[in-house]
């Protein structure tokens, strides 16, 4: 009888647990790719190009010769 009530307070108690309100699952996924990034989510998706570097020049780090685009 013992191991009865046990199982039956547990069942009750998973019971409880499922009749309250549950929140809604807003997951976002974001990605970057080469050429563009974007992010998809419940209510529809974004997509964005990157911009292209249009100023590049050569310039002296530490002995090392860099190309820093802008």
């Amino acid at each position: 009888m013992r191991h009865l009530l046990i199982i039956a307070s547990a069942l009750f108690a998973f019971g409880a647990t499922m009749t309250f309100e549950s929140n809604e699952a807003n997951a976002a996924v974001c990605a970057r790719g080469v050429y563009r990034a974007g992010c998809a989510g419940a209510r529809g998706a974004v997509v964005v190009r990157k911009p292209v570097a249009v100023a590049c020049r050569w310039v002296w780090v530490g002995g090392v010769k860099v190309r820093r685009c802008v």
